[in-house]
Formats: C-alpha cells, sequence, structure tokens
C-alpha cells in the first residue's frame, strides 16, 4: 500500500503545483477579507498603477540598505481594525500597548508603549503606565487620549470594524458597539500617560490580546483628519512604528522608510518594500536575481522542495514552528460522523507521517492536540495510533462492517487541500470507507459552514495571540461548534471554556485548557489534529539578525533585520 501511496502523492503533488499551488494559509478555517470599499477608496486615492506619496520629509530610499520581500495578493487597507489579514505593514508602522516577542525561545508579552502596568487582585482592572517620550510619524505626542481613541474608534458602529472581539471583553465596549453608548465605560484616561481599562469578568488572555495587530494604537487627531484615507492614503497613515508609509503603488509596492526618532531606536534597515509578486516561481526567480532578501516559504510552499533540496541554500534557510496547525473537522450532526467510532475510525486509518514526509518535505511533525507547540498551555497529549486493522474494527463495532460513505469537503481553486484530500481518500477507502470529495465556490462553503452544514473538512488554524484560548474557544463554545460544523453537543466543554476565561490562577487556568483539550481530541475526536509544520523563510546572505516569529503569520516585524552587503 505505501508503495502505492508513494506513486499517489508524486501525482497530486505534481499536479497541485502545474495548477499553482495555494498558500498554505488558504485554510477553510476563516474567509479571506475582500477589499470592497476599501480598495475602491484607494483606487481613488492613488490611482491605478499611480503612486500615492507621503509628505515631504518622507523620501522613498531604494538603496543597498532597503529590504525587499514578496505579497502575494494586494492589501485592501492597512487600517488593520478593517483587515484580518495582511499584517506585515500594521507590524511595522504601527506599535501596541504590549508586545509578544520570543524571549530566550519562549514566545513573551513584553512591554511596548506601555512601559509598565499593573493587574487587580480580581483580574478585573488594568492599569497601564504608557512612555512619555513616543512620538507619532507627523511628530504629535503619542498620549493615553489615543487609546481611549483607539477602542472608541473600534467599538464605533461607524468604522465598521472587523475585529472587535480584540476588544469586546472591556466593560460598555458591547454598548457601545450595539449603539447604546457615545463611549466604552471601560477606558479611561487618568492622566496623559496613565490608562485605566475595567473588563466585565475577568479575561486570561486579556494581555496576549493586545498584542495582536488588531490593537494597534492610532493617534486621534491623525487618525480623524484622515478619515476615510486612514490606511489608504500614505500621506495621512501614520503610526508609531519603526518604519513610516513613504509610497504606495496600486498593483505594484508599498514602499515604507524608517522612522528616525523611534522611541526605541532607529530601525537598521533603511526601509521595506513590499513588491506584488503573485507568483510563486517567480519570487524563486526574483530571489535567484537578488530582487527579493527574503522569501517565507509557508506563503510560498510550492517552491519549498527546491529549497529544502538544494544544497546552495541550506544556510540561507531560517526555521522555527509555525504556531498552528493542519487538522480535519467532523461535523456530528451527519451521519456516519455522529458516532465517535467512525471518527476514532477515520482517524486511525490516516497515516500522517507518510503524507507530512512525502507531500511537505517532512517539514514539520505530526501533533495529538489543537494547542500546537510553542504556545502558552502545549503539551505532550497521548499520541493518536497509525492503525488500519484497528480502524477496520471500531467500523465493524459502530456497524459498518461493509464500509459507509463519506465526504470531504473543499473549496474549489485550492489545490493544496485537493492534494491533501485525495490521499486521505486513498487511506480511507483502504479500510472500507467509500470517499468522495465534494468541491464548492467559496461564498457557499463560507454560508454552509456558518449554519453547521459541511461536511468533514481539512482546516488549518494558526495562532493570532499566544494563548489556548485563541485554539480551543473558537471552535468548541456552542456558539462556535456550530458555525465551524464541528457540532459537538459536550455542555461540561461548553463551560469549561467560559470558566477558563475567567480564571485568575496560571497554572490553573492552563490545566482547565489541557483537560478540554484531551476531552474534544482524546475522548471525543471532534477532530483529528495532523501536523505543525516548520516555518522556513529563506533570506539572502546580506540579511542579517532575520528571526522567524513566534505566531502562524508570514507577516513579522523587521525592525531588528539589517543588510550587511
Amino acid at each position: 500500500m505505501k508503495k502505492y501511496l508513494s506513486f499517489f502523492l508524486a501525482g497530486v503533488m505534481a499536479a497541485a503545483m502545474l495548477g499553482g499551488c495555494g498558500s498554505a494559509f488558504d485554510d477553510g478555517s476563516s474567509p479571506t477579507s475582500a477589499a470592497g470599499d476599501s480598495s475602491a477608496a484607494q483606487t481613488q486615492a492613488a490611482g491605478q498603477g499611480e503612486t500615492a506619496q507621503a509628505p515631504a520629509g518622507n523620501t522613498v530610499q531604494q538603496g543597498d540598505n532597503m529590504i525587499h520581500i514578496p505579497s502575494k495578493n494586494e492589501f485592501p487597507t492597512v487600517d488593520c481594525q478593517k483587515n484580518t489579514e495582511f499584517y506585515v505593514v500594521p507590524l511595522n508602522i504601527y506599535d501596541r500597548l504590549v508586545e509578544c516577542e520570543m524571549v530566550d525561545g519562549v514566545a513573551t508579552i513584553v512591554p511596548s508603549l506601555a512601559s509598565t502596568w499593573d493587574i487587580s487582585d480580581d483580574g478585573l482592572v488594568y492599569t497601564f503606565h504608557l512612555r512619555d517620550d513616543v512620538t507619532f510619524h507627523n511628530g504629535i505626542k503619542f498620549t493615553a487620549d489615543d487609546v481611549v481613541y483607539t477602542i472608541e474608534r473600534m467599538m464605533d458602529p461607524a468604522t465598521a470594524a472587523m475585529n472587535t472581539d480584540f476588544f469586546s471583553m472591556i466593560k460598555g465596549a458591547n454598548a457601545m458597539l450595539e449603539g447604546e453608548a457615545d463611549g466604552v465605560e471601560g477606558v479611561k484616561a487618568l492622566d496623559d500617560y496613565t490608562v485605566e481599562i475595567t473588563l466585565e469578568v475577568p479575561f486570561g488572555p486579556f494581555l496576549a490580546n493586545l498584542a495582536t495587530p488588531s490593537c494597534s494604537i492610532y493617534s486621534r487627531e491623525a487618525t480623524e483628519a484622515a478619515g476615510d484615507q486612514f490606511g489608504i492614503d500614505p500621506a495621512v497613515t501614520v503610526g508609531t512604528g519603526p518604519f513610516k508609509m513613504a509610497d504606495w503603488v496600486l498593483n505594484d509596492r508599498i514602499t515604507l522608510v524608517r522612522y528616525d526618532d523611534y522611541f526605541k531606536g532607529p530601525a537598521k534597515a533603511d526601509g521595506l518594500q513590499i513588491i506584488q509578486v503573485p507568483d510563486e516561481n517567480t519570487q524563486k526567480l526574483m530571489y535567484e536575481n537578488g530582487e527579493l532578501d527574503v522569501v517565507d516559504l509557508s506563503s510560498s510552499n510550492s517552491q519549498l522542495p527546491y529549497f529544502m533540496g538544494n544544497d546552495a541554500y541550506k544556510d540561507n534557510l531560517v526555521t522555527g514552528p509555525e504556531a498552528g496547525q493542519y487538522f480535519y473537522a467532523f461535523n456530528q450532526d451527519m451521519k456516519p460522523m455522529d458516532d465517535v467510532r467512525v471518527r476514532k475510525a477515520i482517524s486511525m486509518a490516516i497515516d500522517r507521517q507518510t503524507i507530512l514526509d512525502q507531500m511537505y518535505n517532512g517539514a514539520g511533525h505530526v501533533v495529538n492536540s489543537m494547542l500546537p507547540d510553542g504556545i502558552l498551555g502545549s503539551y505532550d497529549a497521548q499520541e493518536i495510533p497509525y492503525d488500519p486493522e484497528g480502524a477496520r474494527a471500531l467500523l465493524a463495532e459502530a456497524g459498518y462492517g461493509d464500509g459507509c460513505e463519506l465526504e470531504i469537503w473543499q473549496m474549489t481553486d485550492n489545490p493544496d487541500a485537493l492534494a491533501i484530500n485525495q490521499v486521505v481518500q486513498s487511506m480511507l477507502n483502504e479500510v472500507g470507507f467509500k470517499v468522495s470529495i465534494k468541491q464548492i465556490d467559496e461564498a457557499a462553503y463560507y454560508a454552509e459552514r456558518k449554519e453547521g452544514r459541511i461536511g468533514m473538512t481539512r482546516a488549518v488554524w494558526w495562532g493570532d495571540f499566544n494563548d489556548p484560548d485563541n485554539f480551543l474557544y473558537t471552535f468548541f463554545t456552542q456558539r462556535n461548534t456550530k458555525a465551524r460544523s464541528i457540532n459537538h453537543k459536550n455542555t461540561d466543554v461548553y463551560q469549561w471554556l467560559e470558566d477558563a476565561r475567567a480564571m485568575i490562577d496560571e497554572d490553573e487556568r492552563m490545566a482547565l485548557y489541557q483537560k478540554i483539550d484531551t476531552t474534544m481530541v482524546q475522548e471525543e475526536a471532534a477532530v483529528f489534529p495532523l501536523f505543525q509544520m516548520d516555518h522556513i523563510v529563506v533570506v539572502q546572505d546580506w540579511v542579517k539578525g532575520f528571526e522567524v516569529p513566534w505566531n502562524g503569520w508570514t507577516d513579522t516585524s523587521y525592525y531588528k533585520v539589517s543588510i550587511e552587503r
């Protein structure tokens, strides 16, 4: 069987690459954002193929000390309250109250715009003491009022923000979002450099939450003056970060230049240029020609075998674990997945290590939990065995000794998903399943999933913030389990997830999350974890100081990266 599978894998991977292999982040877990009105406004501001330039003083530098990276897509906006992805610009032009950075190999919350903070004994009140030496790119001083403004702008219904969940736990935030209040009750500027934030109930992941790009801090004066051009027009889009926007040529490039008055000290590079390169093979050629300095192979995954198999580049690969994983989700409202024995049989019939080795060059490791390595609360979960004979026995025990039909759902035009689904189809057919693959367009997929009606599906989830809540609450609360088409019915888990959020003792909170994970993955087989990929980035010899970020994004801050030719 494995010899046959080897040929089969080679065939489906070749087909996927010929079709233009999709990004590993095109995952079926969350919809990609559409350009919508933001793109239209951007086109009006800059003009198709024309350059929108920042004010005098933001000269565009494109010398030897610029960092050049590719992007496969045009950005709809760099206003990260209105965008759920494309974080590379926000991570470099804005700052947050706190950041999550690797410290001695561990993802850690560190000070940023807030130098220190106090938390009340009941976990409800956070008092942030802000730096007094920070200016926005236009020279305006950063104060506590900008923090108040940022939070209230997010929760203002007129903003139509996409990321309100990041502030929704603050007292009075939802009242403002629903139009019942003019401001957020729980946010107060005690003085110019002290902000007090009061929560509705204790929320353990709150600090980790604040470190996400969506919680970037904006200038009240500059953002209000910019109006609907904020995040679109470089001339009026300012932050406090190490780089500032210089120009934006639609469908071509965004150029950032160093902000010399950055409060942590100037960046080492002159700037950062993000170049539109949709085709992954073109990215490879541009890298080999020296036109790109950094290429993240997690978003150019069809080129992974080339760079990993080429000895000339072995010293140019920077690696680290991705804070995310591939997995299959099972819809318990659909037969035969309503039977836990069938769900476990599916899991036991899939040879994850072979898939990882032959489809992804072994660039990762098999996981047995929804909490990937490196995430707070991750633990050594019990192995889910590859056992085809055991899978056949479970199927027979469930009353399917003669086999049963099973559908794997996916979006069309997703060759990466199709490739792995075809391999899994072959493996499941070997133990008695009769598997078909159902492909529907993106809009229909998300509409059906929201109503809890899609079948078994391959998904990928990457951590936005470093807390188990980001992985477990997202899929297993009563509301979310339907919206993700898992539809589990364990009411204890619903309550445990709410309890964990409100816990103040960190050790107790992590223990409960591990109990939830064990229940949902090991006991109920609501999902089947596959593997956690290595995050692999190829850099030029002259790129120094690049580190793989702790999270699951391809986007990162380039503040500490230098070009030394």
